[in-house]
């Protein structure tokens, strides 16, 4: 019987390349917004140069993607932030949770013990 193979894990720089291909589209998917919005406020300010609206678009364009970097590196750190107290968080739950199963096997320990030193004395 033929089964399907399982499917090979992927290389790390294949992931390292779908990082990088993933930021260049959302790079370009941010200029072309930024194209559109200046384009309707140049549409706004019909009394503008070609070349005013140029240099208009050009400093929009880079204000705009410094914006858009900007609020994208304090929400990856706010993630990693985040990431970071959840893991402190985590650890300590875990310890929380065998200390007490560590307690809970002593006592059932202790108890079958007791009970059974008990039933050997009772039964001489």
């Amino acid at each position: 019987m033929n089964r399907p193979r399982p499917a090979a894990a992927p290389e790390p720089r294949a992931g390292l390349l779908a990082h990088q291909v993933e930021g260049y589209l959302l790079a370009h998917t941010e200029r072309e917004r930024a194209r559109q919005e200046v384009a309707v406020l140049c549409g706004r300010l019909p009394w503008l140069t070609t070349a005013q609206a140029e240099d208009l678009t050009r400093h929009y364009t880079e204000q705009r993607l410094a914006l858009t970097r900007s609020v994208l590196r304090a929400t990856a750190d706010r993630a990693g932030e985040l990431r970071r107290e959840y893991e402190e968080r985590y650890a300590t739950l875990r310890r929380t949770l065998l200390r007490r199963h560590a307690v809970a096997a002593s006592l059932l320990l202790l108890a079958t013990g007791t009970v059974s030193a008990a039933s050997a004395l009772l039964g001489r």
